[in-house]
């Protein structure tokens, strides 16, 4: 197999939601690398999975069906983890889906058994533009601004781990800003990996503008501590304080450690000292830590939230424990005053 031609309505995955429609698609049998624009197929004695689209609509992959997806790293303690290998993807060699955004590599650890995304796939190579260039993500990201700060307010929100509701949490900041004034806001989600689905709920409850690593050239932030993230991270935030906007909202996903989000914190701080952190954790516990963690790297929480504060003995505890306000931003519907 030396590559092939692909119809131009072929399922593609939301990783990709910046790529262009192509009037034509070829692939070529060549290692596929990170943030590649590659053609994968779901063996025809394999399960369904379901990935997500370029709009953010959730999709079958049939048993039989080539989709376009992009190789690259997660990791996770909660979900799929995977890698890309030395060298790439080799054609011809079978791979796994690890994100429903359409991120594929090679499996890292006992596989998940209860994600509808995660499946067994082969890769047939990578896609190639009517220029003769290999196509890559970062040939679409947002280009890098020169504009000046706009000295927008940031409110920063963090958590202790995955899957915690820091987006239901940044979401309700917003909400609070409009109820507030705030004409333009920006929402990023910095750090962990992609997801149309969550970016478009900022915009749905008011923001102007929701963008993620996929807009600015990377699958996810994977693997911790890569090189060369720093710039990266100063792309992103050089772009979103560029725009005229009263506040921008940035999320990192998942834990205080993983996904680059040290980093991503060093680069925020370079450019902000007056940051509004909003802390979503688990129980008191891990709220004690998390303070001590940002503590030591300079930063001050501004309000605790989360599972911590479903009742009110929670909340009293964490607020006690680390003498922060701590509101449950779920729940509560005078969010906008508080």
């Amino acid at each position: 197999m030396t590559g092939g031609n692909l119809h131009a309505d072929v399922k593609r995955t939301s990783a990709l939601r910046r790529v262009p429609p192509l009037p034509k698609i070829q692939f070529r049998s060549v290692c596929g690398g990170e943030g590649d624009v590659c053609a994968f197929k779901l063996p025809s004695d394999a399960v369904p999975i379901t990935l997500e689209s370029p709009t953010g609509r959730m999709m079958t992959i049939a048993p039989g069906d080539v989709f376009l997806a992009t190789p690259g790293y997660r990791e996770s303690i909660r979900w799929a983890s995977g890698r890309i290998p030395a060298g790439g993807l080799i054609p011809g060699n079978d791979y796994w889906v690890i994100a429903d955004s359409g991120i594929v590599g090679e499996r890292a650890g006992d596989p998940p058994s209860d994600y509808g995304y995660f499946g067994r796939v082969r890769y047939l190579g990578a896609v190639w533009g009517e220029n003769g260039e290999r196509l890559n993500i970062r040939q679409f990201a947002a280009a890098a601004s020169s504009g000046l700060d706009h000295n927008a307010a940031v409110y920063l929100v963090l958590g202790t781990c995955g899957n915690i509701g820091k987006t239901t949490a940044g979401i309700a900041v917003v909400r609070a800003l409009r109820m507030q004034g705030h004409r333009t806001i920006i929402a990023l989600k910095a750090t962990g990996t992609s997801s149309f689905e969550e970016i478009a709920r900022y915009q749905d409850f008011g923001a102007a503008q929701a963008l993620d690593c996929i807009d600015f050239g990377l699958p996810t932030t994977f693997p911790s501590s890569r090189e060369g993230i720093g710039d990266f991270f100063a792309k992103a935030l050089g772009f979103c304080l560029s725009q005229p906007a009263d506040s921008l909202v940035v999320e990192c996903g998942g834990d205080l450690f993983g996904a680059s989000v040290p980093e991503f914190l060093t680069c925020l701080k370079a450019r902000r000292s007056d940051l509004k952190v909003v802390l979503v954790a688990a129980d008191a516990l891990g709220a004690i830590g998390a303070k001590r963690v940002l503590e030591e790297i300079g930063l001050a929480i501004s309000l605790i939230t989360g599972p911590c504060t479903e009742t009110p003995t929670l909340r009293e505890r964490t607020e006690t424990l680390c003498g922060i306000p701590a509101i449950n931003l779920f729940r509560s519907s005078g969010q906008g005053t508080q």
